[in-house]
């Protein structure tokens, strides 16, 4: 897997919200975006997913461009090998945990119950798969949103402020749950947030600004 953004720019009107962006993400990578409130971390985020459009520049994705895609085989691409977790859960409360866990494997028409149940495992939630979401805590909400995240086997997991509506210590650990399942399956993590110590755990930490990704070194 490899995702490659080059000279990325996305403005609103005259307004830009970044300008010439690079950015390359090995195959099992964990890269960490900070920035400022307001500098487009996720809209950076939403066009690595073919999510938001862009003014120029390119978004490639296991040698496939992003931008020369059709809406249908974007939402295909995104089926296949993308996977995410946002600040808010997006759980669907009618369904059980199982069966918000097993979503991405039914859009690609798949079903495997023992997958859904080892992610679970996985995440700490073994058991409670019959549950609703509306029994669960905060935080292991935000592991059921992970096990979702990683179900399908992405190669691509993006995650946007996923501790934001957590305490210090729920959020440190859905933090690790997310980054050691992202590497026990070998996909590359592109992670926003504004947590020093999550960024810390990453394998590199660029912070946005308007006129582009910076380096940081906050080992």
């Amino acid at each position: 897997m490899s995702l490659v953004v080059t000279q990325l720019s996305k403005h609103y009107g005259t307004l830009a919200v970044f300008d010439k962006v690079d950015l390359s993400v090995a195959d099992g990578e964990f890269v960490a975006i900070v920035g400022e409130s307001g500098v487009g971390k996720s809209t950076l985020l939403n066009c690595m997913a073919g999510l938001d459009h862009w003014d120029s520049g390119s978004v490639v994705l296991d040698g496939l461009d992003l931008g020369t895609m059709s809406r249908d085989r974007l939402a295909r691409l995104r089926r296949e090998k993308i996977g995410f977790v946002f600040q808010a859960f997006h759980v669907l409360p009618h369904l059980d945990v199982a069966q918000n866990v097993a979503l991405p494997l039914l859009l690609l028409g798949q079903h495997d119950d023992a997958r859904v149940q080892a992610m679970l495992a996985a995440v700490g939630l073994a058991g409670l798969g019959e549950r609703l979401p509306q029994q669960l805590s905060g935080g292991q909400l935000q592991r059921v949103a992970i096990a979702r995240a990683l179900v399908h086997r992405p190669t691509l997991l993006l995650a946007d402020e996923p501790t934001g509506n957590l305490d210090p210590t729920t959020a440190t650990k859905v933090i690790h749950a997310l980054i050691v399942q992202a590497r026990e399956q070998h996909a590359a993590l592109v992670l926003v947030t504004h947590s020093q110590a999550a960024a810390t755990r990453a394998d590199r930490v660029l912070r946005l600004a308007t006129d582009g990704l910076y380096n940081l070194d906050l080992k």
